[in-house]
Parts: structure tokens; C-alpha cells; sequence
């Protein structure tokens, strides 16, 4: 099995699209032969709406039970992505940084730690911010963190506080119950922020995922039955952001509005039609 699976090698078909009406669509289809699955993915989007609304069906072709691995490898880079000028914000409890791993750059997190989003421990001593990108030295790390399981819904939203443009997703915590913070700053057009939801904390074997169980109380695989299918869902939103919003403390879908709200006390409100 390839590093990240089988996935992103597979040749993905429409199965079927909708371009006419307020709402536009297409299904994709693809094939998983080595883990003898089929995953289907539905895009949706609503006139007049700034949302896009993604659900996911996996199916098992096989007769029994097995522990899955599942990441939406969500992730920003330049233009947006931009020193000391970008913020991620999301619904997240306790995180671990991950074990060592070799890369081209150095990381600046103390490996294996655990803290308290979003300040994490530095080498060296001291904490640092993980909601903005560093303005000083370029850096590798990996940090994973516990969605709040007290939310039904979680969110994840990068806003560049120059231009005002925000960018976010809202899940469902029941099927994304960790979000890892791939930090790959390079300092150059390559540098990127992953904002990767995921069933599982770190980007590591699936031996060493099921071996893990849990951490901090939150299941690190989830369970696809034999012959069954398993269905996640997201939505995908961006928009300008008004002036004086520096800080995301609140995501909330309800009553066909999509609500952000700032820690200065500002609210956007986007038309949502769709659930999750």
C-alpha cells in the first residue's frame, strides 16, 4: 500500500452530474482494488450560496469487519498562506505533537508533547502560538488535536488578516474526530498548512493506528462493516470577512444560516440551504 493509501493513485469517474436549477452537482467513483473498497463522492452547490457540501460513501467489498483510516487532506499555500499574516482557527481540545520524523527542515515543537490548543511546547522552552503562521524562521512540524466531542459539528477556518479572506470547513464530529496541523513552512512557494480531519491523529502506519486505540479518550480508527458502506459529510465555505475579525471562535450551522463569530464580537452570516 503507498504512503497516504491508494486513493489519490486511482482514476476517478463522474457517475453523474446535474448543471441545470438552483442546485449543481456531480458524483465521482472510484475504485480501491488493494483494499477491495469503492468510495463515491457527491458535490454539491446551491445558487447564491458560498458553501460547497461533499458527502462520502465508502464500501467494503469484503465479508468481514474492518478498522479504516480516513484524512480529508485539506490544505492552504501561497498566495494565502503568508507569513505572520494568516490564522487558523478550529473547535479543538487537547493535542499531542507527533514523534520524530526526518525532514528537510528543522521543527521548532518539542516532540511527543501534549497541550492545550493552541499553545504548544518549543524547544528550547516556551510555548508557541499554533494559529499563526511564524513570521521569523521556516519550520516542519506536525501537531494532532481532539475535536471538542462535546460539539456535534466542528470547524476548522485559515483568514488572512490583511486581505480579510476567510476559508473554512465544518464537519461532523462523529466522523472527523481529530484535525492534524501538517506546519510544512518552508519560506517559499512551497510552503503549506494542512488542515487534515481526520479519523486518526498522525500520518502513520495503520498497524500503529489500531494499536493506539485511543488518545485522550477519542477512538483513533473507526469500524467500515463487512459489505456495508460508511458515509461522512463536510462543507466547504469562504468568504470576505469584515473588518476587525482576527480571531474565530464559533462556527455554527443552524436554521439554513452559516454563522461565524469573532472573538471582537463581529458575526458573518452565510446562507447554508443544506445540513450535514
Amino acid at each position: 500500500m503507498p504512503f497516504h493509501g491508494e486513493a489519490s493513485n486511482q482514476v476517478v469517474k463522474v457517475i453523474a452530474s446535474q448543471d441545470s436549477g438552483s442546485v449543481g452537482s456531480i458524483v465521482l467513483q472510484t475504485v480501491l482494488p488493494l483494499a477491495q473498497e469503492t468510495l463515491t463522492r457527491s458535490i454539491e452547490m446551491v445558487e447564491g450560496e458560498n458553501v460547497v457540501y461533499v458527502t462520502s460513501d465508502l464500501e467494503s467489498g469484503i465479508a468481514v469487519d474492518r478498522p479504516v483510516s480516513w484524512a480529508e487532506h485539506a490544505t492552504i499555500g501561497p498566495p494565502f498562506l503568508e507569513k505572520g499574516k494568516t490564522v487558523v482557527d478550529m473547535s479543538a481540545l487537547s493535542c499531542r505533537v507527533r514523534p520524530f520524523k526526518p525532514g528537510p527542515i528543522p521543527g521548532r515543537l518539542v516532540y511527543e508533547r501534549d497541550f492545550q490548543w493552541p499553545f504548544a511546547p518549543v524547544n528550547g522552552g516556551g510555548e508557541a502560538d499554533l494559529r499563526l503562521v511564524p513570521a521569523d524562521n521556516n519550520y516542519l512540524d506536525l501537531a494532532s488535536c481532539q475535536m471538542d466531542p462535546k460539539r456535534k459539528l466542528a470547524f476548522v477556518t485559515a483568514l488572512h488578516l490583511d486581505k480579510h479572506l476567510l476559508f473554512g470547513y465544518v464537519f461532523r464530529q462523529q466522523d472527523y474526530p481529530w484535525l492534524m496541523s501538517w506546519m510544512n513552512y518552508t519560506g517559499d512557494n512551497r510552503a503549506a498548512r494542512g488542515m487534515e480531519f481526520a479519523t486518526q491523529p498522525f500520518d502513520v502506519s495503520h498497524r500503529e493506528t489500531v494499536a493506539m486505540s485511543q488518545l485522550f479518550d477519542t477512538p483513533t480508527f473507526r469500524w467500515l462493516p463487512a459489505r456495508a458502506k460508511l458515509q461522512t459529510r463536510f462543507l466547504m465555505f469562504n468568504a470576505k470577512a469584515p473588518e476587525g475579525f482576527t480571531r474565530i471562535d464559533d462556527v455554527v450551522l443552524e436554521g439554513a444560516k452559516l454563522t461565524v463569530v469573532d472573538r471582537s464580537g463581529l458575526r458573518l452570516v452565510l446562507p447554508a440551504s443544506r445540513g450535514l
